[in-house]
């Protein structure tokens, strides 16, 4: 019998499309995305949360713009940042033309809530004429009253067809650069209409549970959602709905990849949840470092395990770690061999200067490396 090994992923063949500069879909690194919650015409506001969120590692931004205000700051905003910008449509057809015109990398249009396939018509050729790509939302909460009264509620089999009919207006106008969500707060009914989507066609798809709740409980619901989808191979970009600075949508979102192993980026820490073999303490040093670490962007991982029971052995697998000791004082680890002991008073600091040295060894390594390819 052939086994699966375990840990390898096949994603799901998809055409791929650009939003801006970033390429979705295909064999692209899948794509964490966030939205800001700031006032658009708030222009100085907004521009500061774009940049607050590309520092975080942001591919993509959604920007709001429910007026004509907001799409007329959107050509400041799009001025100012470097990350490609997605313009939030809803109601309002002539917004989304608007946001074109200012400047959006993407337009993403909720079919249920957008109006005529005229006004979708006339969204398309706004997109063509600027090079925007389109996203598809499709979301349980805002399903067409038809789609509602035929299925009796919001169930995967409506969420997908609402998809593939607004998926067919596109096609029809020749409009391929387009990506589908199907998004719900329910996890299954949102996992079951992702998978019916992706059995369907081959479109670019964007993952979401939404509404997903607050910091602990959204997290939570999004890793199993997001995590069953991508573990089989379904999902091009992702957002991690929170309620909670939207940075911290980005972070959770990448802590995702790196835990299925299909993305990697900054510090990945391996940490121990604590008890009374701790040799120092763990929780608080941990939640220090991660703090004083999100700076670092270069992928490696770091352990910090509070006793000898399964420290060294950790220490073994990751570029840097600490296992505590006795003694107030505990043993530092290198490429997975001991290498020397650090009081506990001061190994934060010695952390921290031992995980910036390695990136930028880790950095310096890479560009020899594409050096050395590009000669």
């Amino acid at each position: 019998m052939s086994v699966r090994p375990y840990r390898d992923i096949h994603r799901r063949d998809s055409r791929q499309i650009m939003v801006g500069n970033v390429p979705v879909g295909g064999d692209a690194p899948i794509s964490v995305q966030s939205m800001t919650n700031t006032l658009t015409t708030d222009v100085a506001a907004t521009v500061a949360q774009v940049r607050a969120l590309e520092e975080a590692g942001a591919d993509i931004v959604r920007v709001s713009c429910p007026d004509e205000e907001s799409t007329e700051a959107l050509k400041q905003i799009v001025k100012q940042v470097q990350v490609p910008i997605v313009a939030d449509i809803h109601f309002h057809y002539k917004r989304a033309i608007e946001a074109a015109d200012a400047g959006a990398a993407c337009l993403r249009i909720n079919p249920g809530n957008i109006g005529s396939a005229d006004r979708v018509r006339d969204v398309i050729k706004a997109a063509k004429d600027h090079g925007c790509s389109i996203r598809i939302g499709v979301n349980a909460g805002s399903l067409e009253k038809e789609l509602l009264e035929r299925y009796g509620e919001p169930c995967p089999e409506a969420m997908v067809e609402s998809a593939l009919n607004h998926a067919r207006i596109l096609q029809d106008n020749d409009f391929h650069e387009f990506k589908i969500s199907v998004k719900a707060s329910d996890v299954f009914l949102a996992v079951a209409a992702y998978q019916g989507l992706a059995e369907a066609g081959d479109f670019p798809l964007h993952l979401g549970i939404t509404e997903a709740g607050g910091m602990i409980p959204g997290t939570v619901k999004s890793s199993i959602g997001l995590g069953m989808l991508l573990w089989s191979g379904i999902g091009d970009t992702i957002r991690v709905s929170l309620s909670a600075d939207p940075c911290e949508e980005i972070r959770v979102g990448f802590d995702i990849l790196k835990s299925l192993n299909l993305r990697h980026r900054g510090v990945n820490i391996i940490s121990c949840p604590s008890c009374a073999r701790q040799g120092f303490q763990v929780i608080e040093t941990v939640k220090i470092l991660e703090d004083r670490l999100a700076h670092i962007a270069t992928p490696m991982t770091l352990s910090i395990i509070g006793c000898v029971v399964n420290g060294p052995g950790e220490a073994r697998e990751t570029d840097l770690g600490f296992t505590g000791g006795g003694a107030g004082s505990g043993m530092m680890y290198i490429s997975g061999v001991a290498d020397h002991k650090v009081d506990n008073d001061k190994m934060v600091d010695h952390i921290v200067e031992l995980v910036e040295q390695k990136a930028e060894e880790l950095e310096a390594e890479r560009a020899a490396g594409d050096l050395a390819k590009a000669s």
